[in-house]
């Protein structure tokens, strides 16, 4: 899977509803630690050291830990070899626990005791790490953060075991705490009182954020397991006939879709049932996680070159509706077979 796109998503993923659901659980700790920083150096060593050196130790030894563990994440999903349908399970899973922790943090009692938390003895330990006032020890408590995730950050982790990739589950999980930055940087030139209330006024626009991050990660696993229902416009395109589509002379026929960067197209064909059939899927200059190609009800997986034309073998299909969709869940298509020659161009 693509590492670029999966830094994206997790920097976006940690810029928009990471940073207000970790400062919720983890801003205290950042907060306290840099409290007794400035309570126990003397007011020169301070001055020499800035207030940000405390908040970039900190920030560091998170991105650190969490970087080591998509890695790690990435490499046991590689080890595995998750499926189509494993992985869109995976990102379900994800979204799931995005919606539990949401409700959670609205407020929703009903959710509180399902909702899974790390053990008690984590919290401890980074708990301790928080109230030392060594030089290192805002970084060894960043790296610590690691034992005690948010609930988005488990969600994030979810999506590197999907990469299967050491590189690709890395590039989510650092993407994701430097999506968090900004927000842990700003809470830093807080005392804890002051971050302790800015926090409970961030509860209720957290978890929209994260129920928003939700619906777009369940939409995703649906695609890429091949059942998300076709759109009312999707569904009528299918009965337009597709250029694509080609009749060969030996009675075979072939399906051309381009991959490009954002989209495939087209995204509803229409083509013979009963007859052998060859997808070709082409790009050109093409990026991102559609160069990700997944037939989830096939089984297939395909990484496409930037430039050029992979051929895929379908067969002799029957009739019924084969998906197409990028290894993230994020783009896709139907082509559609039908005993008709209608939408096969000669």
């Amino acid at each position: 899977m693509d590492s670029t796109t999966l830094f994206l998503t997790g920097l976006t993923t940690g810029l928009f509803a990471g940073g207000a659901s970790c400062a919720a659980v983890q801003g205290g700790l950042l907060a306290g630690a840099v409290g007794r920083r400035a309570a126990s150096w003397s007011p020169e060593a301070w001055e020499r050291s800035g207030l940000f050196t405390p908040v970039a130790a900190f920030l560091g030894g998170k991105l650190a830990s969490h970087t080591l563990l998509g890695a790690a994440l990435g490499l046991a999903g590689a080890a595995v070899q998750p499926g189509p349908r494993t992985r869109a399970v995976l990102l379900v899973a994800g979204a799931v626990l995005m919606v539990l922790f949401a409700l959670d943090m609205l407020g929703v009692r009903a959710v509180r005791h399902i909702v899974p938390r790390p053990p008690a003895s984590w919290g401890r330990t980074v708990r301790r790490s928080a109230k030392s006032t060594a030089v290192t020890a805002p970084a060894v408590l960043g790296f610590l953060t690691v034992l005690i995730p948010c609930g988005v950050t488990l969600s994030v982790e979810l999506i590197a075991v999907t990469s299967a990739s050491p590189l690709a589950g890395a590039a989510v999980m650092a993407g994701f705490v430097i999506g968090t930055g900004p927000l842990f940087a700003l809470l830093g030139f807080f005392l804890r009182s002051a971050a302790t209330l800015w926090r409970g006024r961030l509860t209720l626009v957290t978890g929209a954020l994260v129920l928003l991050v939700a619906v777009w990660t369940l939409g995703s696993g649906l695609r890429l397991g091949g059942w998300w229902p076709a759109p009312a416009a999707e569904a009528a395109a299918v009965a337009v006939p597709a250029q694509a589509v080609r009749a060969n002379p030996d009675g075979t026929q072939t399906i051309t879709v381009q991959a490009r960067t954002d989209s495939y197209a087209p995204a509803a064909i229409t083509a013979a049932a009963s007859t052998p059939t060859k997808l070709v899927v082409a790009t050109k200059g093409t990026g991102g996680c559609v160069r990700s190609f997944v037939l989830p009800d096939r089984g297939v997986q395909k990484v496409l070159p930037v430039t050029g034309e992979t051929v895929i073998d379908l067969g002799t299909p029957g009739p019924g509706t084969l998906t197409f969709t990028c290894g993230m869940g994020m783009y896709g298509g139907r082509i559609t077979f039908q005993h008709t020659t209608q939408g096969t161009a000669r």
